[in-house]
Order: C-alpha cells, then structure tokens, then sequence
C-alpha cells in the first residue's frame, strides 16, 4: 500500500481557505464514501483496503456507518463555517474495498445522513461498487428502496485462470447471476473488466469482453491492469513468477474491445469507459474528470473544493479517534496553484469525447507553440479534425491509445 502525499498541515477545524469559495454555486459538489475492508485483499490493488473488521478500541466494520455518519456532519458544519453556500449532492459514490461488506441497512444510513444533510440535486446517480459475491438478490432489492440507482460489480475477467491471478474470490457465473438480480431492482448496472493480467492471451480477453456485453449491463469500464509498487502482484512479478503483456498485446486488446463493444452499442465517452447512451454515463466520474468538487468520507478518502485538496488518514483508528473528537480527520492538505490546475485540466479532460477547450490551452500560452502541436497532433491522426474546428481537442481511437503522448504534447512546460 503506497504512502500518502506529502503536504501542508491540515487545521483540525477543517477550514477551507477563503479563496477556495469563491464561485462554488456554479460548481458541481458530490459525495465518495470510501468502505476500507474487504474479505481477501486483491494481488494487484493499493488501494487503502484491511481485510480485518475490528481495530480495537470500538473502531472496525460494526463501527464503520457510525464514523462515518459523523465526518458527514462534521463536512456540512465546516462548509457553512468556511462560508460555502448550499449545494445539493450532484452524485455519490460508495467505494473500497467492498462497500457491501457493510450490512445494506449501514450503506443506507449513511446515504439517508447524506441526503438529510445535503439534498439531492435532480437526477443524481447514487452507486455503490460491489463483488460479485457480497450481494444477495435481496440485498440490491434493499439497496435499491434505500436510494441507490446504481451498482458497479468487479467483474473483472470470466477465465478462472486471470481471476486466480488476481485473487478474485468469484466465480465466472455469479456475474451474470447477480446483474440480473440488479436489473430485477430497478438499479443500473456497471460491470469492471480488467486486461493485461499475467498469462492472459488475446482469446481469454475475447472470452471476458463478449461475456460481459451478453449479460446486457448499461454501462462497461476496461481498465489495463496498472502493477502498482508494494502490491503482492508486483513481487510475484519481480520474482518471475509473473511477467505482463507487452505493449503491442495490450493495444490489441483494447482495439478488440473497442470493436466488440461497439457492435453491441456501446460507445466510448472516456477511454476506459463505454456506455450504452449518455444517459448511462457515470456522473459521479464525470465530476472528477471535469475537476469539479467532492467530500470524501473515510479513511484514506481524498476531497477536493475548488483547488483545495486533502486526504483522510488511512488507518481506520485514528481516522474514528479524530471525527468522534469533532476534529477534521485530514493527514495533510493542499492548495493547487494554477499551473497544477492547468495540468490536470489538460490530463483529465482530454481523456472525454467532450474533449478540451482549445481556449483552456490557449490561456496565457504561446499561441504559436498551441497551435503548432495541435496541427502536428492532427497530421499523425491523434485528435479529431472536426471536433478542433469547434474548438475541441477530442481523441481519435489511435489517440486514446496513446492519450499519455498527447497529454505531454498539449502540457505548456513540455519542454
């Protein structure tokens, strides 16, 4: 599990700096409840995760909804005491770890605290993540009459062979077993895939890619499989246990994706992201690839207002010791200035088939040098002709695939 972020001392109080709530009413504000346990932590995840259910002194899973409750009230006073107006949740999201490792009723009390402290703006999206095996038809139905409109199953691959190597803990036909469950509800549903695992050849990605369309989800995510330092997946690796796909491998294995997804009536709206109409897009993503701002609640959870940005402390017993004190649970805080702002404008938003404002790029740079990139973007097929015209960078397909090169391209200090 990675270190925190260095930063700034975060005020116990919580305070958000005057400059931070200047315009917020024109900004989208949601809720990410970050869940750290899980049954069996996963080879190749670093995220803040504990497969224990009890720290001692009263703090663990049974607490959990509790705590968390607690840092909700403790966010909507520090707001108003910062001077932020009032602004309905725009979506929220339960992640982890595996949020259904919470009781149904848990995961609906903090929402009900969420929703009484906040309201809801119209058409909000409430998701929560979920593993295909810590659900029961009865709990989506509860989660559901709860205020949840969404679940996202770990899918992840239907060859037993990747799901061992990533310690997944299901099996290939609880999958569409518990989509249908979903659908029964009334809830969207999202299904995770994951390629480039160890071993896995072009047809076991075929295999997970036409599975996961037949099962008819409204919504897909296929992520590469990213080995973070620290993992056990990583060690496995650097003791040869393991070796990953090359390049080329992996760029046919999102071109295969691309083409199957589409062919169903999917369609890309972020590069790891398809869905089968706008409608189905994931709001609460949207929130953070537009850097709009979200409170996050948890252990290790980060938050962000308009250039502020902190993260919780990451074990749960000192993160409860803190919120049961009324203190701000933050380990440390930043202010972004503007040239950090700028750059993960251009990371994140060039990622969207909304694109990036030219304008954005344009502000306070060297026109010459922008346009002088985007013409050379264009003439190597990156970016998309028509969606410059209108004043837009939007990828092409090859430029999804080499999003990292075009970002470098775009970033003013590139040099």
């Amino acid at each position: 599990m990675p270190a925190q972020p260095l930063g700034a001392p975060a005020p116990l109080d919580g305070r958000i700096p005057a400059d931070s709530t200047v315009h917020l009413s024109e900004r989208d504000f949601s809720l990410y409840v970050h869940v750290p346990f899980c049954t069996v932590r996963c080879g190749y995840c670093d995220f803040n995760t504990y497969t224990s259910q009890d720290f001692g002194q009263g703090v663990g899973l049974a607490s959990y909804a509790q705590d968390a409750r607690a840092e909700l009230r403790f966010a909507r006073q520090v707001l108003r005491d910062s001077g932020a107006p009032d602004r309905p949740l725009f979506s929220v999201f339960f992640g982890g770890g595996t949020p259904t490792q919470l009781p149904v009723a848990d995961l609906v009390s903090i929402l009900q605290e969420a929703i009484e402290l906040f309201g809801l703006a119209e058409g909000a999206e409430v998701t929560t993540e979920a593993n295909p095996d810590s659900v029961t038809r009865q709990d989506l139905f509860d989660l559901k009459a709860g205020g949840f409109t969404r679940v996202s199953f770990g899918m992840q691959s239907v060859v037993p062979e990747v799901l061992a190597v990533l310690d997944r803990t299901h099996t290939p036909a609880r999958v569409p077993q518990v989509v249908t469950w979903a659908k029964e509800a009334g809830l969207q549903v999202s299904v995770d895939l994951i390629y480039g695992s160890p071993g896995e050849s072009l047809a076991d990605w075929e295999k997970s890619v036409r599975a996961a369309v037949s099962y008819g989800p409204d919504h897909i995510s296929a992520y590469s499989l990213i080995v973070e330092e620290g993992t056990k997946l990583a060690a496995q690796i650097r003791r040869g246990q393991y070796s990953i796909p090359d390049e080329d491998l992996m760029a046919d294995m999102y071109l295969l994706a691309e083409r199957i997804f589409t062919e169903a009536g999917y369609h890309w709206y972020e590069v790891s992201n398809y869905a089968k109409g706008p409608e189905f897009r994931s709001r609460h993503n949207y929130a953070y690839w537009r850097n709009q701002d979200w409170w996050g609640i948890g252990p290790g959870a980060h938050s962000h207002v308009n250039g502020t940005r902190w993260w919780n402390l990451k074990h749960p017993l000192p993160y409860a010791q803190r919120v049961r004190e009324g203190q701000s649970p933050a380990a440390a805080r930043e202010v972004l200035d503007a040239s950090t702002r700028s750059f993960e404008d251009i990371m994140l938003q060039v990622r969207v088939i909304d694109g990036l404002k030219i304008s954005r790029l344009l502000d306070g740079a060297d026109h010459d040098r922008v346009q002088a990139s985007l013409d050379w973007l264009e003439g190597q097929g990156l970016i998309e002709p028509e969606a410059r015209a209108q004043g837009r960078v939007q990828l092409t397909l090859q430029g999804r695939l080499l999003g990292d090169a075009v970002t470098r391209e775009l970033l003013p200090d590139r040099e």
